[in-house]
């Protein structure tokens, strides 16, 4: 019995943790939403919009974390999926901010684009830092990992992107930048849904029949 008790208590301090962390990832990734997505409309930079779309997805995605900490195993991959379906349509709204830029080419303001992304790296690479311990805990916070990680490797390229605008005075390395991460998208993407599909199978595979 005190044994089943301890247990419950290791759980309990475990979501509790889990939960700190989410709501202090969850406020940074939301200011960091609408300070980077102002500086990206104001600097034309569309690497710079997909690593505002990627915090707004990783607001979201941190309010679900958040909602379903206590829950089972079966509404933590549902919930998974959902965040690899707003992982997914970041990547196409990307693509379609390229396409855009394409038709109606601007050379974006690389001095905007090496502040915001300092300021992002600094920002996500905290989130990253918290995240750390929890990544192998549940499929919930390993998805949520999993996002942060998307952006700090976002940052990165955006920085290397505004570095290549800077020596070319052309708009090419922004566009290559967000098509990379347009494809690290999708990949995280397909990542997320291929290990929420599997715990879902998992998890039903372990419900007792109808007939039992």
């Amino acid at each position: 019995m005190a044994s089943c008790c301890n247990h419950e208590v290791a759980i309990e301090t475990l979501r509790g943790r889990q939960r700190r962390t989410l709501q202090i990832t969850l406020a940074i990734n939301a200011v960091m939403f609408g300070v980077i997505a102002g500086a990206a409309l104001y600097g034309r930079s569309t690497a710079l919009l997909a690593d505002s779309l990627d915090n707004l997805g990783d607001a979201l995605t941190y309010g679900l974390s958040l909602y379903v900490v206590s829950r089972d195993r079966t509404a933590k991959a549902w919930v998974a999926l959902f965040k690899g379906g707003l992982i997914f349509l970041a990547a196409v709204g990307v693509g379609a901010q390229i396409v855009q830029r394409l038709i109606s080419p601007a050379v974006p303001l690389f001095e905007v684009m090496g502040l915001f992304s300092l300021l992002g790296l600094a920002a996500n690479g905290t989130c990253l830092w918290l995240l750390w311990q929890h990544r192998q805990e549940d499929i919930n916070m390993s998805s949520v990992w999993e996002c942060s990680r998307n952006d700090v490797a976002a940052n990165i390229s955006v920085l290397a992107a505004a570095g290549l605008v800077w020596l070319t005075g052309r708009a090419w390395p922004d566009l290559i930048i967000a098509s990379g991460l347009v494809l690290l998208l999708l990949h995280s993407a397909s990542r997320v849904l291929v290990s929420s599909v599997g715990e879902l199978r998992a998890a039903a595979s372990q419900r007792p029949s109808a007939n039992s």
